[in-house]
């Protein structure tokens, strides 16, 4: 069971709108290695281990503590929607032309259908699917792909901090 606390565990603000780098962030929430896919991965592997115990317990725990990463991610995507032009926008190519010829400006659908919202997609606008989850029944595999997908998320979070200058 999972209880919501209205405050989040840790409060950052950016300082002016960024659709550009609200999609890249898409990438940490919905993509194949994102903080959706690392806390079902975790959820399913703890409700599909067998024996009670301290690694179902750590799996739960770490599966719940994924899920306020994706409330992190996905208010600071909002935050950084907020009041953001909706078209290819001055500076979207961040002194990067293969970024601009990407994404050049806001995700669309941001407005269209998420309200300046996160979305469950990766960067390029792909959808979320289960089919990125690991959960075998087998531990030892399964926390090799744990430990894996954290790796990943962890390489694509250190790459996105270096794609911004905002202190936010």
């Amino acid at each position: 069971m999972f209880f919501h606390r209205q405050e989040l565990q840790h409060t950052v603000k950016p300082e002016k709108p960024d659709a550009v780098y609200a999609r890249k962030l898409q990438e940490v929430l919905g993509g194949q290695y994102g903080e959706i896919t690392v806390a079902m991965q975790y959820g399913f592997q703890s409700w599909n281990a067998h024996m009670p115990g301290k690694y179902r317990d750590l799996l739960y725990g770490i599966g719940a503590e994924e899920m306020g990463h994706v409330e992190m991610l996905a208010t600071m995507i909002a935050q950084l929607l907020e009041k953001a032009p909706l078209g290819v926008t001055e500076g979207a190519m961040q002194d990067d032309p293969t970024v601009a010829a990407i994404i050049g400006g806001t995700d669309p659908q941001h407005a269209i259908v998420a309200g300046a919202g996160a979305r469950p997609v990766d960067s390029n606008g792909n959808p979320w699917t289960a089919g990125y989850v690991t959960a075998s029944g087998n531990m030892l595999a399964d926390f090799t792909a744990n430990a894996n997908a954290e790796m990943q998320g962890r390489l694509q979070v250190a790459r996105l901090y270096h794609m911004t200058d905002d202190p936010g």
